[in-house]
């Protein structure tokens, strides 16, 4: 399904939703403390600002008696969705927010990424798989990363552990271009890019990657991630304490200029182990 028919399908939703629960004599804020969500929340899934989990809609269903209609359409949406299931939902709010704020402790994130370093981690992931697979993984990914090429762009501020800077993923060659990429991000005004180093030590999200996003028209969102499975955190209490910790990075990592030297420093590194191999 193509990503406007997909669109489409997603406002059909909204409109089925809106029109089943005014037939009912709910008002959004009531349906939404039904379903454990805002009222906001129902008129985002209704205006398809939003796309609702897949518990969320089954709980919609048992309100609105409509014998697992929102079930059966979230499940085939999800289903043709181009991520996992367990990311499509943040790729959706991605795309919506005004303010994308990463911390990645040793992958350089999707949207920072290369296609050649896009590449080998899917290989690593994925040893057996076809070309074919690979590839449209990859482009997939460099799909995504377009936001920030956009005029529209959000405002993109990554934190990275230096141990991302230091794992050679798809060898030093590839590093290299890695990094020096993620320079001319920077350089270009699109990213800011701080490296949490080594000597940092301890710090409050270790071994854990987060996201949060805000928008314009939205509450903001946090977005962590396990294996094979994510979580996406709009309790405001947890997101207050999860941009808490982020600000805690911030603090404990180099100056956007010192970052900036470190990441051509280390691309330098691999460039001259390239050219003695």
């Amino acid at each position: 399904m193509a990503n406007g028919s997909r669109q489409a399908a997603w406002e059909f939703f909204g409109t089925e939703l809106k029109r089943l629960r005014e037939h009912a004599g709910f008002t959004q804020s009531a349906l939404g403390a039904r379903v454990f969500v805002s009222g906001g929340y129902i008129g985002q899934f209704e205006q398809a600002i939003r796309k609702p989990q897949l518990d969320v809609a089954q709980r919609i269903d048992e309100t609105l008696q409509t014998g697992g209609f929102f079930e059966r359409m979230c499940r085939k949406l999800i289903k043709e969705e181009r991520y996992a299931d367990y990311f499509a939902h943040a790729a959706e709010l991605e795309r919506l927010a005004t303010e994308i704020c990463e911390y990645a402790p040793a992958v350089v994130p999707g949207l920072l990424q290369t296609a050649e370093y896009a590449r080998a981690v899917y290989l690593a992931s994925n040893p057996l798989a076809t070309d074919e697979y690979i590839e449209e993984m990859v482009r997939v990914r460099m799909d995504r990363a377009q936001i920030l090429k956009d005029a529209t762009r959000p405002v993109y501020w990554a934190i990275l552990h230096e141990t991302a800077l230091r794992i050679p993923v798809g060898g030093p060659a590839s590093m290299a271009r890695e990094l020096y990429h993620i320079a001319a991000m920077v350089r270009e005004h699109k990213a800011l890019v701080q490296v949490l180093p080594f000597a940092a030590g301890a710090h409050p999200a270790m071994g854990k990657m987060m996201a949060l996003m805000e928008f314009e028209d939205a509450p903001p969102t946090a977005y962590t991630e396990a294996v094979f499975s994510g979580n996406l955190l709009d309790d405001p209490a947890v997101v207050k304490r999860t941009q808490a910790h982020y600000d805690l990075l911030r603090a404990a990592a180099l100056s956007p200029e010192a970052s900036l030297a470190l990441i051509e420093s280390a691309a330098e590194d691999y460039r001259r182990c390239e050219s003695t191999t």
